[in-house]
């Protein structure tokens, strides 16, 4: 059995045992010794923000699940400060958590934070974004992250045209100019991401038929910290004024690796001149999350695309880990090479995600109760 807390095995203990007089005592399961061990056990959750409609989503869809099958839960938002979240997860330990499950702000903040549980027998499972430089994390939970990389370039290469609705070439031959943006340079997702794009990419750039007007083509240029759409429209508008005189030269799309990224180019663009709708001569944008509000300018022809990574399915998988560590046991992983944090490779489950464009909004997000139609077309989540 992999490192578990004193108090999970305690609490194992107690289950036997309560397994056990249940037995002899010809109990009911309703209400019944399950129920009672899981609120023995403590999951703390840190997660990076509330200022993204998506981590909200996050730590709503994993406290509800976590709850729904009996644990006790301390969901903390960190609000985008490192001290906080370190200061955060230090009080979980302290506290007596007997599981963590950690959307870190920057992955390489916490080593001193989990050794302390580490210390304590205290899984650690890193949600979405890998925790580096330390052997204190146990599983990782995402989506397959070079594979969103991908989804994300064939949006853009699809709005521009050389791709059709099944993601195959169409033939064209047509030059087009383009802009490329990054994460965040502390998130490891944000570097899977861009290898997956820029590997797509590369031969449209190789053969002439994309070219980056400013020049800007390595991670470094490209990253936006924190994924700050604040810092993402600056970032456009001067690309703008120094490399499309102001708003009349060639823009023909724009890779962007989250929405809030992609609202914020997207305003620089519309303020430019460059049109309010693609429509109306809107550079091609491409997105990541399916936050509400770009699904409605998704909707409404403003923004082209954005990835789905459905946040229920990924809570879905951080309680399954949790689970096997609350009993005893390892979770199960579908990956054991690819996610090295420089001190170990963390195994981890990788989920599928889903390219979302104008056409597919009702079958990928209403059908499936993501989000509603009142809401794609208000654009506010309720």
């Amino acid at each position: 059995m992999k490192r578990t807390s004193m108090r999970i095995a305690a609490v194992t203990g107690a289950v036997a045992l309560g397994l056990s007089l249940a037995a002899c005592s010809g109990s009911s399961s309703d209400g019944g010794s399950d129920g009672a061990a899981a609120e023995d056990i403590t999951v703390g959750v840190a997660m990076p923000t509330e200022t993204s409609e998506r981590w909200i989503a996050d730590g709503d869809a994993v406290q509800s699940q976590l709850e729904d099958a009996g644990y006790d839960v301390d969901l903390q938002f960190a609000n985008d400060d490192i001290p906080t979240q370190q200061q955060q997860i230090e009080q979980m330990v302290t506290n007596g958590a007997d599981i963590l499950v950690v959307a870190s702000i920057d992955g390489t903040a916490l080593a001193s934070q989990l050794e302390a549980a580490k210390e304590k027998g205290i899984p650690v499972i890193a949600y979405d974004r890998l925790i580096n430089g330390t052997d204190a994390v146990d599983f990782y939970v995402t989506f397959d992250n070079y594979q969103v990389g991908v989804q994300q370039a064939q949006s853009l290469l699809r709005g521009l045209g050389y791709l059709d609705e099944n993601y195959e070439e169409t033939g064209l031959t047509d030059e087009k100019v383009i802009e490329l943006f990054g994460g965040s340079p502390d998130d490891n997702n944000a570097t899977f991401f861009w290898n997956g794009a820029m590997d797509t990419l590369q031969p449209y750039l190789d053969d002439g038929r994309l070219t980056v007007g400013s020049g800007q083509t390595e991670f470094d240029q490209a990253a936006t910290l924190r994924w700050d759409q604040a810092t993402a429209q600056k970032r456009m508008e001067d690309l703008i004024t120094s490399t499309y005189s102001g708003g009349s030269g060639q823009l023909d799309g724009v890779l962007s690796p989250f929405d809030g990224i992609s609202r914020g180019i997207i305003t620089a663009l519309q303020n430019a001149g460059y049109g309010d709708d693609i429509e109306a001569g809107l550079p091609v944008v491409s997105g990541q999350d399916s936050e509400i509000a770009s699904v409605k300018l998704i909707n409404d022809g403003v923004q082209f695309a954005s990835i789905f990574k459905d946040t229920r399915s990924l809570a879905s998988e951080a309680v399954t880990a949790a689970s096997a560590y609350a009993e005893g046991d390892e979770p199960e992983a579908n990956d054991t090479e690819s996610y090295d944090n420089g001190n170990k490779v963390v195994p981890s489950f990788l989920l599928q995600s889903d390219i979302v464009v104008q056409d597919n909004i009702q079958s990928l997000l209403v059908d499936s109760g993501y989000w509603t139609e009142d809401e794609v077309a208000s654009g506010i989540a309720d």
